[in-house]
């Protein structure tokens, strides 16, 4: 090769390196000045504290649940649940609810947008509870919403509801399985997930959720949070609108409103259904509580129902007692 083309050659090649090398530089100083600028935008995020019931968090600027919701409010909402014919008297009351509420306010629960907004998610997710504790019924005393936290267990259940193939969360000899809590929960595999979630033993000791009304709000309350699959949202996002349908989301009718989280917290046993007793005793819930709140069923929101929704993880079993609550990710 003569001298003056290995010479060409050389400074070619010197000249890409260098170019390449200043290319690279450049990517790195706009890839740093991004994470620079997120790391500032997040350290000039405003963060509150509030006290014992909120703290630590951007949420905490809001009001927190004591600040509209008193205890003469929880009587009315649960007005039927300490009389001699309820089943769980003296077992449920405000303070267990605030002091369980105070560990998922600074996640958002109830402290998400302004006033209304809060209130709104507050008698959504308290819906689901009164619909699932009620022992009201048509011409009860009160009419059939006033008997909502009647239960905390279930009555007469006639399993055990051990999956024994689930093996991440096998069932523990002599423990069962079946319906307790706020949200009631079901199976071995949905104890396991909420104990991991609340940092309780709920696994080998499914009882605490009928003994501790704390408890039992926790892990309605870590439900009612958490996604069930981590690409999808959880039903807190999925009400107060956090959450973005995607394609086939807007194609299966999933949209964001207290109708996607009947369908997060109970899948095909509720939704896709049609119009459905048990899908809107769950709607008439949430909207009496609505009104007792002050804020109006008619600000109940957009896409109330989901009776047209295909569920978003569809199950081999049948029905609503396992909850959709699956662990996995």
């Amino acid at each position: 090769m003569k001298r003056k083309t290995r010479n060409k050659i050389i400074l070619w090649s010197l000249a890409v390196t260098t170019v390449a090398v200043l290319v690279g530089g450049t990517i790195a100083l706009v890839l740093t000045a991004g994470t620079w600028k997120a790391k500032i935008k997040k350290s000039q995020e405003k963060i509150c504290n509030k006290g014992w019931e909120c703290s630590g968090s951007k949420y905490c600027c809001n009001d927190t649940i004591t600040d509209f919701f008193k205890v003469y409010q929880f009587e009315n909402l649960f007005a039927k649940r300490n009389t001699p014919v309820a089943h769980a008297v003296g077992f449920w009351d405000y303070q267990a609810f605030i002091t369980a509420a105070a560990l998922f306010e600074p996640q958002g629960f109830c402290t998400t947008g302004g006033k209304e907004m809060q209130m709104m998610e507050l008698c959504a997710f308290l819906g689901h509870v009164g619909a699932k504790t009620s022992c009201g019924y048509g011409v009860a005393t009160g009419g059939p919403t006033a008997w909502g936290l009647c239960y905390n267990h279930e009555m007469s259940p006639d399993q055990t509801y051990c999956d024994k193939t689930y093996t991440q969360y096998p069932c523990v000899e002599g423990a069962e399985y079946y319906g307790r809590g706020a949200i009631p929960v079901y199976w071995n595999y949905n104890y396991g997930a909420a104990g991991d979630g609340i940092k309780v033993d709920l696994l080998h000791h499914p009882e605490y959720l009928e003994q501790n009304a704390t408890l039992a709000f926790m892990a309605a309350m870590w439900r009612w949070m958490t996604p069930i699959k981590k690409s999808q949202p959880s039903a807190h996002e999925a009400f107060v609108g956090t959450w973005k349908p995607t394609k086939n989301d807007t194609l299966s009718k999933r949209l964001p409103g207290f109708g996607a989280t009947m369908n997060i917290l109970y899948g095909e046993s509720i939704c896709g259904r049609g119009y459905i007793d048990a899908m809107n005793v769950i709607i008439s819930h949430y909207q009496y509580y609505l009104d007792l709140m002050g804020v109006g069923r008619e600000h109940s929101g957009d896409n109330r129902d989901c009776a047209e929704q295909a569920p978003f993880n569809p199950s081999s079993k049948p029905d609503d007692q396992q909850q959709q609550q699956q662990s996995g990710s």
